[in-house]
């Protein structure tokens, strides 16, 4: 990483905090990633912090010695935020509320899997709307007119357009989401939002 080497010990900003998060081969903060099994690697990743804080003087060597055990008998990646308590910050990035009851702050990382999410939801939906109206026609037709004019082709004809279209915008349903939840949380801090950010 970045900020190793001899000497090197840049204090502990914004973007050496989120090159220490992104380091771990998943982020430990997230709490569906809590139960992965830690890698050597990941428990490195702490070692380094501890390494760096103790020659600043930030941990003493009781401290430096116990946190060091704890990496070493870590389990899981969840067991990881908490020894870096103190050292590099939980979050990174500006931090905004999202809005909802108990839903407190959301990192941009967070604000981009909720953004993804959308995308999800909104390409299940359409799929199983395609599903949906193709088993419900065809029943119909099987039903009243069976052996006449396929006209469920046209409503899974217009159903699957949908769908495929829908797939196929991942990037513009995504960006539209993020910037309505950046909007949403901009305007709870009362900061403003700029004309040109809509495009």
């Amino acid at each position: 990483m970045g900020w190793t080497g001899p000497g090197a010990r840049p204090p502990y900003d914004g973007r050496v905090e989120q090159e220490v998060w992104s380091s771990f081969s998943h982020d430990p903060r997230h709490s569906e990633n809590a139960s992965l099994r830690a890698s050597d690697a990941d428990r490195d990743v702490v070692h380094q912090v501890l390494t760096e804080a103790y020659a600043d003087g930030r941990l003493d060597r009781e401290e430096f010695d116990a946190r060091s055990t704890a990496v070493g008998n870590a389990r899981t990646l969840g067991d990881l935020p908490a020894l870096l308590e103190g050292l590099v910050a939980a979050t990174t990035g500006t931090l905004v509320p999202f809005g909802g009851p108990g839903e407190g702050l959301l990192t941009p990382v967070q604000i981009e899997e909720r953004s993804v999410a959308k995308w999800r939801e909104e390409r299940r939906s359409a799929l199983m709307g395609f599903v949906f109206a193709s088993v419900l026609t065809w029943t119909i037709w099987a039903a009243v007119m069976f052996g006449g004019f396929p006209w469920p082709l046209f409503v899974m004809l217009g159903t699957g357009i949908n769908a495929v279209r829908t797939a196929a915008s991942r990037d513009d349903i995504v960006s539209r989401e993020r910037r309505r939840l950046e909007k949403k949380q901009r305007k709870a801090l009362g900061q403003p939002w700029k004309p040109d950010e809509e495009r």
